[in-house]
């Protein structure tokens, strides 16, 4: 009997051009490509601009010296967010004609008003894995002709997506396979600790939870390699894939670079900048060594 072709595995390193690569993203991107060595797959690598407020070119440009500097080796064309806007619209379309969607109008603001009065009264608001609180759920019983009002007369809104529906759609619970630091196996998806996901704002084409899954689909990504901030985040990306019938890659979470004070690296954190880093003199490999690769 012949044996099925081999599929090549397909990894991705995705930074966004609002800041300048750091220490942090230089481990991923090696482990990236590591990874991608040893299994003899592909090493993409992802633009995501889709901030086009903070996003620039030269930040862009920035990207690919930096990559270049530390030998990175990846395939091109590149994949630029900000040219697949259509895609993500198409897929926020499926999720809102299976009813999963609605539009949400309060601001952060009033959002942060009624979490303020509820905690100084002794009570505790929900919040997500990353300690936002959770959106608040009674606009997902507004009637249509109440929507439609509210989205006559209403500057800004978001579409979130009603967890609630989207997980009696998924019909049963969902896990992901990982093989990286935080864990190991088959891991169970809890994406109800993130309440109602915004997908789509009035000033952004789509949230970063509905682009990353369009685009990892996109690109045929098998293996999706990145830090573990973003590990209970994947509990989303497996909902949204469920619901939209995309495939499941792999994922494998890796450790973070921490600051002196205990924290990940921010892009704000310039001394820790690469381009920061080699105007002192340091080398790929010294990066390499700073770490621990």
């Amino acid at each position: 009997m012949t044996e099925p072709p081999r599929q090549t595995p397909v990894f991705r390193f995705a930074p966004s051009p609002n800041g300048r690569l750091h220490l942090g993203h230089a481990l991923s991107a090696l482990i990236n490509a590591e990874m991608a060595a040893e299994a003899r797959g592909r090493l993409l690598l992802r633009i995501e601009d889709i901030d086009l407020t903070r996003c620039n070119q030269a930040l862009e440009q920035a990207i690919y010296d930096d990559l270049d500097w530390l030998g990175l080796a990846y395939e091109r064309p590149v994949r630029r967010q900000s040219e697949h806007f259509d895609q993500y619209r198409t897929a926020l379309d499926t999720l809102i004609a299976s009813g999963l969607v609605y539009p949400s109008f309060l601001t952060r603001g009033e959002v942060k008003a009624r979490v303020a009065a509820v905690e100084e009264n002794g009570g505790r608001w929900p919040r997500d894995p990353d300690g936002a609180p959770l959106y608040p759920t009674e606009e997902r019983g507004l009637s249509p002709d109440e929507r439609t009002e509210k989205l006559a007369t209403t500057e800004r809104h978001a579409l979130r997506l009603d967890m609630e529906k989207a997980l009696a759609a998924a019909g049963h619970p969902l896990t992901w396979t990982e093989t990286g630091d935080g864990a190991r196996g088959e891991v169970s998806a809890d994406p109800a600790a993130w309440g109602d996901v915004v997908l789509w704002r009035s000033d952004a084409p789509a949230s970063y939870h509905l682009a990353v899954t369009v685009d990892d689909a996109a690109q045929g990504v098998t293996h999706v390699v990145r830090g573990l901030d973003l590990f209970h985040a994947t509990s989303v990306h497996r909902l949204l894939q469920h619901l939209l019938g995309l495939p499941q890659p792999v994922y494998h979470h890796h450790r973070l670079i921490l600051g002196p004070d205990g924290r990940k690296l921010s892009k704000s954190a310039g001394d820790t900048a690469l381009a920061a880093l080699r105007v002192e003199g340091k080398t790929p490999s010294d990066i390499r060594a700073l770490i621990g690769i």
